[in-house]
């Protein structure tokens, strides 16, 4: 399980997450960019910039319209502002312009989140909320990053540190409102705050929406590599510290598990091949087994035999026993209680398939197709390039 937290030392908005996000892991700014041609104008201009923020290098998530057509972009504001600014209308403009359906998904979350707070701040019906900030396509911009970031990264944990309250008043189209924004209040009802003296909106309602709709949990336990870190910085210009939002990016250790199984053997020199592999398949499929393994063999006067060992949980020990007894003609049986230690498993879906991955102690991966799932190919050739293209994906 990957974790990522997120230390506002300066703040949150949207376009701090989506740049600290992506100067930690950069392989996902081709998806987000992609995303974002899809979802806005031609004539919007995304750009990820580097620079400063106080004495910290930081990453930029910047949006720009062209400065040669200001009648033309005027127009269009004016146009978007007063025609798409509507919740109905943002959100279909999030579902109708090509996004991968996970991230048009989170996108269209977050958008109703900022949308359901603002209709019970203001006493209006849903359908009626019209936005003004997030309606300008800087804003619009970030949740839709938000949502193809959340969408390229999959199953991860958020944690985030306490959130710089800030102070005074900030002018919105509803006037002068007290910081944090009322909305921004209502969406992070819960999280832990905290005053470091300086003034201003330091969580944006944008920001809030993010991080309303990641959910942090408190830091889990155990040991956890840290595996990359990224900066992104805010506009405003703080004093005595940088406007930044940190990014870091840890990976849970792979330390090995201990656990108790239960070792059950015995041998069978009566049964024929038919029977033995009927038995073999009802005790695998025992809940509690973990695995038959079955072994040829040369028993008493030259007789073949097959050694059965079934390793099991040791809460399963009393049914194995039983089934075993059940199931084959053996009259009976040696079993132990052991010690193992073990690398934990995840199974994930890579290239249509099931594959089981474990985390190595030395940070790599190793990866199993589960052979079932490459039953449908023709030939040996297409099930091991299949195979291979899964299992690579999930060393990645």
């Amino acid at each position: 399980m990957r974790l990522i937290h997120l230390d506002a030392v300066g703040g949150l908005a949207g376009d701090m997450f989506a740049a600290a996000v992506l100067d930690a892991l950069p392989e996902l700014r081709a998806p987000v960019l992609a995303g974002l041609r899809h979802a806005l104008p031609e004539n919007v201009a995304v750009a990820l910039e580097e620079g400063m923020s106080g004495a910290v290098r930081a990453l930029r998530f910047a949006v720009s319209l062209p400065p040669h057509d200001h009648d033309h972009d005027a127009a269009a504001h004016h146009h978007h502002h007063h025609d798409e600014t509507s919740y109905k209308g943002l959100l279909a403009r999030i579902n109708g312009c090509g996004l991968p359906g996970a991230a048009a998904g989170h996108a269209g979350a977050i958008l109703t989140l900022l949308a359901e707070v603002e209709a019970r701040i203001h006493q209006v019906p849903l359908e009626a909320v019209h936005f003004h900030e997030i309606a300008d396509w800087d804003s619009l911009a970030d949740v839709i990053a938000a949502g193809c970031i959340l969408a390229a990264l999959g199953d991860v944990a958020w944690t985030v540190s306490p959130l710089p309250r800030g102070g005074g008043l900030v002018r919105t189209q509803h006037g002068l409102l007290p910081v944090p924004a009322p909305a921004t209040a209502a969406l992070l009802e819960g999280f832990a705050w905290r005053d470091d003296g300086v003034a201003g909106e330091r969580v944006t309602p944008t920001g809030a929406a993010i991080l309303h709709h990641i959910a942090p949990v408190v830091p889990p336990a155990g040991a956890h590599r840290l595996a990359a870190s990224g900066t992104g910085a805010g506009t405003r210009t703080l004093p005595g510290m940088p406007n930044i939002l940190r990014a870091l990016v840890f990976e849970e250790e792979a330390v090995p598990g201990h656990e108790r199984v239960a070792v059950l053997c015995f041998d069978i020199d009566d049964m024929t091949g038919e029977e033995i592999g009927w038995a073999a398949e009802r005790l695998r499929a025992l809940p509690g087994v973990l695995d038959v393994a079955l072994t040829p063999g040369l028993g008493k006067k030259g007789r073949p035999l097959t050694s059965f060992r079934l390793l099991a949980r040791e809460e399963a020990l009393e049914a194995a026993q039983r089934e075993c007894l059940r199931q084959t003609s053996t009259l009976g049986l040696r079993w132990r209680i052991e010690e193992r230690t073990v690398l934990r498993r995840e199974q994930r879906e890579f290239s249509g398939l099931r594959v089981k991955r474990a985390r190595r102690p030395e940070g790599g991966a190793s990866a199993k197709v589960e052979s079932d799932d490459l039953h449908a190919e023709a030939d040996l050739a297409g099930r091991r390039q299949r195979q291979r293209v899964a299992e690579s994906e999930a060393e990645e």
